[in-house]
């Protein structure tokens, strides 16, 4: 043992007092992000064309679509009555 160690006080805190709020913490930011993952719902359509689908992943909370796919320009190209599947680029010279 050292002839100069210095010993102290030092104040002592109950540390099973903090254990619940760090639950809580995470519990919280659990529920946050369960609410967040439910406020989008995904929505099928029916496309066009028969045989085709427009799939929508839409906020219930605003309406708004968030993504979509196929996206709007393509279901337009599916409109004209030229269009045929594999006809999005044409590689005719």
């Amino acid at each position: 043992m050292q002839t100069n160690a210095n010993v102290s006080a030092v104040t002592a805190y109950d540390a099973s007092s903090t254990a619940p709020a760090a639950i809580d913490v995470n519990e919280t930011q659990n529920r946050q992000d369960t609410d967040q993952v439910a406020r989008y719902r995904l929505v099928i359509e029916e496309g066009p064309r028969t045989g085709s689908f427009i799939y929508k992943t839409m906020d219930r909370v605003t309406g708004e679509v968030v993504k979509q796919f196929p996206r709007e320009q393509v279901v337009d190209m599916m409109n004209k009555p030229d269009y045929s599947a594999g006809a999005v680029i044409d590689t005719r010279a």
